[in-house]
């Protein structure tokens, strides 16, 4: 078992608390049958991948990418960038990097930056590798405000109120907790490159079989994707509650 980034460094009074999610997407990526199926889809002879983590949150799986990217890909020449929502978030991921020293250059990739943006918006289109996103999931009746105005006014509001705000962006996913979720994958065709993977997590409530089918069937746009689950938190009270699944073309 790979060894799991610290976080003892940071407060997470404005960002996810890496929790069971997290560590099921470390677990999957790092399992034999994806580091298996990373280095046959990405070998060393082919260019270097980009990998894009969109919510990084505490940052905890993207220094984790960084420190084995050996181990993962079977090839240390990974660029990595993330995105997230929240500038708290945007500081923290490249503070988690910097407080896990990787191992030689030789078999650690290179961390390149996070951005403060909504999912993968800067990007050129079709330039990502390899998507991660953690999504927030968790069905509700609304979506907190992302707008420029709510948030350049969040620093008038009290401690509790702006702490509340952004822990509720982390988990507030709308109706059946896919509103997020479906954004990024309308725009899926356009994000990711000929040879690009998304890694997707989602909930029991999110109705994952019938998103795959939505994806295989060109529901998300004119891209018949190739979907299969490849992690699963497993069973409680007969109900699969996280899983992992891998979208590609």
């Amino acid at each position: 078992m790979l060894p799991t980034p610290t976080t003892a460094h940071l407060t997470f009074s404005h960002i996810y608390t890496p929790s069971e999610d997290t560590y099921l997407l470390l677990d999957t990526l790092s399992s034999p049958s994806q580091t298996t199926f990373l280095s046959q889809h990405f070998p060393s002879s082919t260019p270097t991948p980009l990998v894009l983590e969109i919510g990084s949150g505490s940052g905890i799986i993207t220094s984790f990418i960084t420190s084995h990217a050996l181990t993962i890909f079977s090839r240390a020449d990974l660029l990595l960038l993330t995105t997230d929502i929240s500038h708290h978030a945007s500081l923290a991921t490249p503070s988690t990097v910097l407080h896990n020293p990787t191992p030689p250059s030789s078999s650690s990739g290179l961390f390149l930056d996070s951005l403060t943006t909504d999912l993968s918006s800067p990007m050129r289109q079709g330039v990502v590798d390899v998507l991660i996103f953690n999504p927030p999931y968790v069905p509700t009746d609304t979506l907190p405000s992302t707008s420029p105005t709510t948030l350049s006014t969040l620093s008038t509001r009290s401690c509790f109120e702006e702490e509340s705000y952004y822990l509720e962006l982390t988990y507030a996913g709308g109706e059946d907790g896919m509103e997020t979720t479906n954004r990024l994958l309308e725009g899926l065709d356009e994000a990711l490159s000929p040879r690009g993977v998304l890694y997707l997590l989602l909930c029991a409530q999110n109705r994952p079989e019938q998103v795959a089918e939505r994806l295989r069937a060109g529901g998300y746009g004119k891209t018949l994707w190739k979907v299969e689950k490849v992690g699963s938190s497993g069973l409680r009270a007969g109900w699969e509650v996280l899983s992992i699944w891998r979208v590609w073309r």
